[in-house]
């Protein structure tokens, strides 16, 4: 009888793949991200979830370029936060500040953390995922991420000193020092 032994192992330990790899594999209808090599794969996002993520875009970009500061990247942009095992992660919406963009800009994924993140949940996202999702954007150098909750209609602002806030649909989320003069009223985009 045949030893079954490197086939149960290769079953319980998927191939992990390379950003490169990840880069040339084409799944449709899928968002995917790489999570220290193993790929992770979601469904597309619901309508209320495109629709704020799209009305946060809008202004953020536009404040963005009309003052000089850098580079808004639209959705599913990926980002390479580490390697051997490679993760690559591709939030809602990032920015990446004049200083720090590289000429020329990169064919695949930038290896380099955006300067602010913004995720907004979707119905299925899990807290200790998402959790889990800003401790790596935060190690990997992000100075500011918004996870923005269009059912709860709040949002919490988490900073790389480790300190967080909490906006409620009347307050505004802020740029801060990142995004410097960016305010929206958090109401205005959900």
């Amino acid at each position: 009888m045949p030893d079954a032994s490197p086939y149960l192992a290769a079953m319980a330990s998927p191939a992990l793949i390379t950003a490169e790899e990840l880069l040339h594999l084409h799944l449709p209808d899928k968002r995917v991200e790489l999570v220290r090599g193993a790929l992770v794969v979601r469904e597309p996002t619901g309508a209320r979830h495109g629709r704020v993520t799209v009305r946060l875009t809008a202004p953020l970009a536009d404040f963005v370029q009309a003052n000089g500061l850098g580079q808004v990247y639209a959705a599913e942009t990926g980002f390479k936060l580490a390697t051997q095992p490679d993760t690559v992660r591709a939030p809602d919406i990032a920015f990446v500040s004049r200083t720090r963009l590289t000429d020329p800009e990169p064919e695949g994924y930038p290896a380099l953390a955006p300067d602010l993140v913004v995720e907004v949940l979707s119905p299925g996202d899990r807290p200790g995922e998402t959790l889990g999702k800003v401790a790596e954007w935060l190690d990997a150098g992000c100075r500011l991420v918004w996870v923005v909750d269009p059912k709860r209609r709040l949002a919490r602002v988490y900073r790389q000193d480790g300190s967080e806030t909490l906006v409620s649909a009347e307050d505004a989320l802020s740029g801060e020092d990142v995004v410097p003069g960016f305010s929206v009223p958090l109401d205005d985009i959900l």
